[in-house]
């Protein structure tokens, strides 16, 4: 286990990277992902990968959603490498169900900054 106790400002950068990234998924606001996804970034959903140019292209359409929200979110870091691990829920726009889906974003301090280098969703269950 790791016994370094991480900083208060890191913690502070990366809860507001989480809140960051959930409200530029929310308003497509791909200029504001555009500053703070890494140049090597993936991401994964079910059944989709996609490089940070695929991602970006994919947040400038329309959401299918709206309420997005997360839940239970947990912060860890592990020196220069970061975990956020939470729960969100929205309203799909197509029937008005509500969904719920876990996600992990993985963070890296590069040159002094962190960055989201990947993000993990599903849906429980699958």
């Amino acid at each position: 286990m790791n016994d370094v106790k991480p900083s208060s400002e890191d913690l502070a950068i990366l809860e507001q990277l989480n809140n960051d990234y959930v409200q530029s998924d929310q308003s497509n606001d791909v200029k504001r992902f555009s500053e703070f996804l890494a140049e090597d970034f993936i991401s994964q959903t079910p059944g989709v990968t996609r490089n940070r140019a695929e991602f970006l292209e994919y947040i400038a359409k329309p959401r299918p959603f709206k309420n997005l929200a997360v839940h239970d979110v947990r912060v860890r870091i592990l020196s220069d490498v970061a975990l956020i691990h939470g729960r969100a829920t929205y309203n799909v726009l197509a029937d008005g169900s509500e969904q719920e889906a876990l996600y992990t974003d993985t963070y890296q301090k590069r040159g002094g900054t962190w960055v989201c280098v990947s993000a993990c969703a599903i849906a429980p269950g699958t």
